[in-house]
Order: structure tokens, then C-alpha cells, then sequence
């Protein structure tokens, strides 16, 4: 035969091609693509190790093992239409035959088999050309154009591969019944050759097994009796080997002592009794219980007595071995990681719309207002690189939000509306920025309006150190139009020279390490927590620490809610599967195991609580002196909201107001929906609840209308600071202010013996009422305070003299009254307080 090549080969044998390369490969042969050729006497040593691998020896004796293996494509066309979707079908299957030392009536019966299995493969042969003839006309079929001949032809093509597709189904299973009876059958005969087999090794005099069956009954009992004294032999020696034996000195162990341990688990590291432990106690002088805490120096001496050895262990031991863990891991080859941007600025001067038009979406339109509430994380696919983005609140309660952001970032852009200029927000994020030490990039936006004035935002920042790069500084200014995309490219190229010299590295390989931007109670998932990685890799399934709570990550979400695998260096991700919301700007740490992170999370719990409880005593300790003799109002509050750095804004802004009078106290506050014990808390407090972008459940709404507990809903910020303003003003309450009406300059004194001094007045501001209370001034010095006994003009009394009329006016148990004195009519009036007095 001449040469042929490898796909010539491969078609003639029924072998894919791959699989055909393979086993040359195997053979040692040096082909490596279907193209090259194949002679015979590489043929001859192709088909040597063939026989090999499937058990025939070289000198031509049969083999005593065979493989079948089959692999078989088939596409079937769904729709039953031209147009139709086109499904590959791949089966693969793959069986071994070993021959076996079978008696010769064996031998008839695998003749027969070899001879099915030789049906099968010839079956398997002809389906393959069907298939093949099959795939020929498809592809003839979608070659035709669209007609009614066509549409016949396709309906006829339909039918036969049908039929094709039916007689194939029936050959398979067909094969499928031959080779279940085939092995049926050899495993049935293989059983009974082992039966005979064992029958002839266990006939032996006196011995048990088959051999036993022709026995009488008394010998078998008395086998049986044999067999249980024997059984019963062996398991007294196992017991006696694995008896417990005294240890001939006592145990000394090494115990480490935190700070603080309780007594069980003092025991549990000693590896004796609690009551062991309480009796030593005792005899101390000292009665404890067995979840008593004690202090480490007690329980050095309990453990020294009990003759052991102490190891006194820091409190941020565990910390400390965190820290060297992460330091090990971290190893690995640095790359180029992407800048991390932050988008700063005034409310309203455009953050949100400029990210918008690079990100070609529309997030600010989902904001409450208009006006970004969140943290936002989006990563951007430039046509200059991969950016980064955090677009960060601008309104002033939401200060510990922006400085996160400052401090998570590598570059931050500073929108300024170049037809506003400089505003209290803008210069809170410059001292953001530079306390973070991180470039700024400013963006003078809104160039599109017709006041905008470049000059006077680069005068204003300049004011503020911030010197543009036209002027001998080093901060670049980009004119943009968020609403145009005027320089938006410039912007872009600004950002990556920026981080090109910053020289951005990190370690993809190393375990993921990130910070929490933001963190919510989703009704549905628990609690989402928004990361960005800054190092190394973040992966579904990892065991992630985060501040004081820890989790294993079930699923991680991109900024478009898509599920991902793995995160990288500069990519913000969701992440589920924590056990709690973590704080906003918490670290996240990925750990070897989840119980070294939970060991750690309720370390910093219990820290926290004691933090937390010592503040709380200092704080009614000073409180205590500070409001002795003063009783102070307070506005209680129940607070819930949607995210973490929401709920932190709204109680950082509720406890900066108020005054020495009155104050707002947060009994308590949570992300989440309002629950029925927030309900129930409120009503014992006395308490108003907020919910912030959260709804209350049946059971809330239930006792809020029961019991009339003020609920109320806010999905702004500001909403929620000018009905708190309002209430606090009310606890004010009003106060009595002295509003001078008229005054009347005394022109001459008359005398009657009937009314004493009478005053010639001329009222020379306001008006002059008989029904209020006076004061005599002279020389602008107050003489005398009292009412009016008499108001008349000419003879006729008066309730009410106005400005510019004269009159006449008796000062009631007052006689003095001299010329050019001036008699002020004052009068009383209620004006509410506020705040700021």
C-alpha cells in the first residue's frame, strides 16, 4: 500500500484524528498534524503498539485484554425548519475487556461475544457514514437558496434524518442490550468457575467452608463452637492490647493565658474537670463558677498549683500572627494594577454626570434627588486603559464617606463647576486629598454654561495651594462639559500619566486583600458588602475576614450585578456570604481557614464591646457633672437604613446637632428593613423612627398603628437634618422678648391738682398704646418703669396715640417727670428659639 497521510488514515480506521496522533505520539513515531504522511512500515509500528497496549504479546499469541473505545459526534437540528438551531451530540464511551483463565465451554461463548462486538462496531461503521452522508446534505442544504423546491428538499432531508436519527437511537440500543447480555453472561460463568474453583480448594478433611455441607449436624455445631471460641480468643487480646494504662508521672503542660479566660476553658487547657479547677478555687479563698472570667494573674497562680507550666499570651498575639501570615503569603511577582480614582466636589457641581459619560450610564438618575447618597465602585475599560472609578457624596453630612474615599484611592479628580467656583465641600476635599497624599487632577466642569469663568477657579484654588500647571504648579486643570464630553479624552490621558508616575504595582497571585467601600442588608442575599480589591486576587470560595466579621465568599457580583469568579488588584466586587455588615473602610483579608477567622472576628468583637462599654461610662460619668442642676431635652431616635455608610452619615450628622438644652440621642440604629422589635423599642423609648431607603414589615406596621409610634420615611438626606431641626426647635420651646412700640419726647409739664403731672408729649416713633407698660428715660438713663394712668388728645381719652401726634400723658404713682424726658411704651412678645441661640 502506498503512503497515506494521517487524516487518510484516521477516516479509513473510524479514529478521530487527534485520538490518531495520540498513539502515534505513544509509539514513538514523529507525526504531529493530520497533513503529514505515514509509510508502512510506520504502519507496522503503529499496529505492534496497538496490540501491545491492549494486552497481545510480540510473538503473536492472543491477547488477554481489549479496549474499546468510541467517540461519536452527531448534530441534530432543532425547529424542524432551514432556520433551525443546530445541537452537537458527543458521545463517548470507553470499555476493557480482560480475558480470564476460563474453562474451554468459556471459550465458544467469548467467540460469540468477539463475533457481537464485531456486529456492533459494523453497525457503529454504518451510522458513522449515515452521519457523515447526513452532514453532507445539511451542509448542501443551507448552500441552496430559500424556495419552494428548497423548503421540499428540506421537509425530505428532515424525514431521512429522522429516520437516520431513529435507526441510529435503535442500533445503540441494540448494541447497549448485546454488550449488558455479554457481560452478564461472562460475569455469571466467571462466578461459576470461582465457585468450582473454590469448592476443590476448601474440600480438606475436617475442614469447614463447602467442603462442611455433607457434615452432620453435631460436627457443625461443634465447628461452630470452635469458630466462636476462637472469635472470642482474638477480642480478648485486642482488649488487653489497648487497655488503658497509668501513666507512671504526671502530665506538666504548657497553658496559655490570655488576658482574660474563663474557668471552663482554664480547665479545658489543662485537660482536667472544671470542679478540679473550682475546688483548687476554693481552697484559694476564691468561690467561682465555671463561666466566671478571671484575670490572668489568678489564673497563673491556679495553674502553677495545679502543676503546670504558664505562657502568658499578649492580647494582640492573634493580630500579631495575622500579620505574619499575610507577610508570608504576599509573595509572588509585582505587575501593573490600574489606577484607583475617586470623583470629589461640591453637591451639584457634576461628579455623578461626568462619571456618567464615561461610564455611557445613567446612575445619577437612580439617585434619590439627584443626588448620590452612596459610594460607587465602577471599573471603566477605557480606550486609554483600565480606570477605576469611586464617585463619593457630596453633601457635608456625609464627611467620613469622602475622607474613605480619599484614602482607598491613588488620584483624585476635584470637580469644580467652573460657573460656581470654590464652594465648603470643595475645600473639604482638598484636605481630604492631601492628608491622603494622593495627586488631584481638577476637573473644571459645566463649560458648556455661559457663565463659566476658567480664571476665577484657577485664582480661588490657588488660594488654597492648589496651582495649576499653567501657572508654575503641579496640579493639572482639564475644561470638561459632562453634558457635551468636552475634554473628557484629555481627562482620561491626564489620569494615566498621573499613575504611569506613580508606578501602580501589585501582586495578582498573592491572597486577596481589599478594603469595603460600602456594605448593605439585602432582604434576599444577607448581608453585601462592596470591596475593592487593592492586592492580590479575590476568589469565590476564599474564607475573607472583614473588620470584626469574617464569612466564606458564596458569590461575587461585578458593579453590573453580573456573577464572577475571581477578582483582581484595582477591581471593585459585591461579595455575599458574611456573617454581618462590615463598617465602610474596614480591611478585608483573605485567610487559610474559616476558624482562624472566626477566632479573630470574635476577638475584635469582644474588644469593641469593652471600647465601646468604657466610653460609654466615661461619657455618663461626664455627663453626670455637665447636667447637674440643667435638665436637658432629648430627641430620641431609631434609626435604619439601606448601606453602612449611610447609616454612619446620619448619625455622625443627628449627633452634631443640637445645644446645651436639647440633643439627639440614637437608642438605636442598623442596616435593614424596620423590624418589629425596632417598633417595640421605640414605643419603651419614646422614640420617633427614621427609615432611610427602608420600608417597615407587617408585624412593625402592626404596632406602629396600634400604638401610634411616629414612623417616617426619607430617601434624602437633607430631609431627614430639616425635620430633626423642626423638632429640636420645638423642645425650645419659646421665650419672652420686650419689643419697644413708640416713643414720645416730653415738650412741657403740666399741673393738676387732680391728676398730679401731666406731660405734654409729642410721640416721635411708633405708636403710643394706654394698655402697655412705659419707662421714664432721661438722658438716656431709665428712671422709672411702670404703666400709663392717663393717655389723652386735647380732652378726649385715647387707647392709641401714632407718630407724629401730640398728647398728653400722666405716668401712674410717678410725679417727676421733667422736660425733654422720653417715655418709651414697650410691650411683651413670645418668639420661638432656635438652635443657634
Amino acid at each position: 500500500m502506498s503512503e497515506v497521510t494521517v487524516d487518510q488514515l484516521a477516516q479509513v480506521v473510524g479514529t478521530p484524528v487527534d485520538r490518531m496522533l495520540e498513539q502515534m505520539k505513544d509509539a514513538g513515531l514523529s507525526q504531529k498534524s493530520g497533513g503529514d504522511s505515514i509509510t508502512d512500515e510506520e504502519k507496522q509500528i503503529l499496529l505492534a503498539h496497538l496490540k501491545r497496549s491492549h494486552g497481545e504479546a510480540d510473538d503473536g499469541s492472543e491477547p488477554n485484554k481489549i479496549t474499546l473505545k468510541r467517540k461519536t459526534v452527531s448534530q441534530l437540528k432543532v425547529g424542524g425548519t432551514a432556520k433551525g438551531k443546530t445541537v452537537n451530540v458527543e458521545v463517548r464511551q470507553k470499555r476493557t475487556y480482560v480475558k480470564r483463565n476460563l474453562a474451554p465451554e468459556v471459550e465458544v461463548e467469548k467467540s460469540r461475544r468477539e463475533e457481537a462486538l464485531r456486529k456492533v462496531e459494523e453497525e457503529d461503521r454504518k451510522l458513522q457514514e449515515a452521519r457523515q452522508r447526513l452532514e453532507a446534505e445539511r451542509q448542501e442544504e443551507e448552500a441552496r437558496k430559500k424556495s419552494d423546491s428548497e423548503r421540499r428538499e428540506s421537509e425530505r432531508l428532515d424525514a431521512e434524518r429522522s429516520a437516520a436519527e431513529q435507526e441510529r437511537k435503535s442500533a445503540e440500543d441494540a448494541r447497549r442490550a448485546e454488550l449488558e447480555k455479554a457481560r452478564r453472561e461472562a460475569e455469571e460463568q466467571r462466578r461459576k468457575e470461582n465457585d468450582r474453583g473454590a469448592g476443590r480448594g476448601k474440600r480438606s478433611p475436617g475442614g469447614g467452608g463447602r467442603g462442611t455441607l455433607h457434615r452432620s449436624d453435631k460436627a457443625r455445631k461443634g465447628s461452630a463452637k470452635a469458630r466462636a471460641g476462637r472469635a472470642s480468643q482474638r477480642r480478648g487480646n485486642q482488649q488487653a492490647e489497648h487497655a488503658f494504662e497509668k501513666p507512671t508521672a504526671p502530665v506538666v503542660r504548657e497553658v496559655a493565658l490570655p488576658e482574660t479566660i474563663t474557668v471552663a476553658e482554664l480547665a479545658q487547657r489543662m485537660s482536667v474537670k472544671a470542679a478540679e479547677v473550682i475546688k483548687m478555687m476554693f481552697t484559694m479563698g476564691t468561690m467561682v463558677t465555671i463561666n466566671q472570667v478571671i484575670d490572668q494573674e489568678t489564673a497563673s497562680i491556679v495553674v502553677e498549683e495545679m502543676g503546670h507550666k504558664v505562657k502568658l499570651v499578649n492580647a494582640d498575639a492573634i493580630e500579631d500572627s495575622l500579620g505574619a501570615d499575610q507577610q508570608e503569603e504576599h509573595e509572588g511577582e509585582s505587575q501593573t494594577r490600574a489606577p484607583v480614582v475617586t470623583v470629589m466636589g461640591h453637591v451639584d457641581h457634576g461628579k455623578t454626570s461626568l462619571l456618567d459619560y464615561i461610564r455611557k450610564a445613567k446612575v445619577q438618575a437612580g439617585e434619590a434627588g439627584g443626588i448620590t447618597q452612596h459610594i460607587g465602585a465602577y471599573h471603566v475599560e477605557t480606550g486609554h486603559g483600565m480606570i477605576t472609578f469611586l464617585d463619593t457624596p457630596g453633601h457635608a453630612a456625609f464627611t467620613a464617606m469622602r475622607a474613605r474615599g480619599a484614602k482607598a484611592t491613588d488620584i483624585v479628580i476635584l470637580v469644580v463647576a467652573a460657573d460656581d467656583g470654590l464652594m465648603p465641600q470643595t475645600e473639604e476635599a482638598i484636605q481630604h486629598a492631601k492628608a491622603a497624599g494622593v495627586p488631584l487632577v481638577v476637573a473644571m466642569n459645566k463649560m458648556d454654561k455661559e457663565g463659566a469663568d476658567v480664571e476665577r477657579v484657577k485664582s480661588e484654588m490657588s488660594a488654597r495651594d492648589v496651582l495649576p500647571e499653567d501657572w508654575g504648579g503641579d496640579t493639572p486643570f482639564i475644561p470638561v462639559s459632562a453634558h457635551t464630553g468636552l475634554g473628557i479624552d484629555d481627562l482620561l490621558d491626564s489620569i494615566l500619566l498621573q499613575a504611569e508616575m506613580l508606578e501602580l504595582n501589585a501582586v495578582p497571585d498573592a491572597p486577596g486583600k481589599g478594603v469595603v467601600v460600602e456594605s448593605r442588608l439585602d432582604k434576599g442575599r444577607g448581608p453585601v458588602a462592596t470591596v475593592l480589591v487593592q492586592n492580590g486576587t479575590l476568589r469565590a470560595g476564599d474564607n475573607v475576614l472583614v473588620g470584626q466579621q469574617y464569612g466564606r465568599v458564596r458569590a461575587m457580583l461585578d458593579e453590573n450585578g453580573a456573577p464572577i469568579k475571581a477578582a483582581g488588584p484595582s477591581i471593585p466586587v459585591e461579595i455575599l456570604g458574611l456573617d454581618g455588615t462590615p463598617d465602610a473602610g474596614d480591611e478585608m483579608l483573605v485567610v487559610r481557614d474559616e476558624r482562624k477567622a472566626r477566632e479573630i472576628a470574635l476577638f475584635r468583637q469582644g474588644k469593641f464591646r469593652e471600647v465601646k462599654l468604657a466610653r460609654a461610662q466615661a461619657s455618663k460619668m461626664e455627663n453626670l457633672f455637665d447636667n447637674m442642676g440643667t435638665e436637658r431635652k432629648t430627641l430620641n431616635v431609631v434609626l435604619k437604613t439601606d448601606v453602612r455608610g449611610s447609616l454612619e452619615a446620619l448619625i455622625g450628622a443627628l449627633s452634631d446637632m443640637g445645644n446645651e438644652e436639647v440633643s439627639v440621642k440614637v437608642v438605636s440604629s442598623g442596616v435593614g428593613g424596620i423590624t418589629e422589635t425596632d417598633a417595640n423599642l421605640a414605643l419603651a423609648s419614646n422614640a420617633v423612627i427614621f427609615g432611610f431607603n427602608v420600608r417597615a414589615d407587617a408585624s412593625a406596621r402592626r404596632i406602629v398603628e396600634n400604638e401610634d409610634v411616629d414612623l417616617r420615611y426619607y430617601s434624602v438626606i437633607y430631609d431627614i437634618i430639616d425635620d430633626v431641626t423642626k423638632a429640636l426647635t420645638g423642645l425650645l420651646g419659646s421665650e419672652l422678648r420686650e419689643e419697644i412700640v413708640g416713643i414720645a419726647e416730653v415738650r412741657d409739664v403740666f399741673r393738676s391738682p387732680k391728676l398730679g403731672a401731666i406731660a405734654g408729649c409729642m410721640v416721635v416713633e411708633g405708636t403710643v398704646f394706654r394698655s402697655e407698660r412705659i419707662r421714664v428715660l432721661r438722658d438716656n438713663v431709665v428712671v422709672f418703669e411702670g404703666e400709663l394712668e392717663s393717655l389723652r388728645r386735647y380732652k378726649d381719652d385715647v387707647n392709641e396715640v401714632r407718630n407724629g401726634v401730640e398728647c398728653g400723658i400722666g405716668v401712674k404713682s410717678y410725679n417727676d417727670v421733667k422736660v425733654g424726658d422720653m417715655i418709651e411704651v414697650f410691650k411683651g412678645v413670645q418668639v420661638a428659639r432656635t438652635l443657634d441661640k
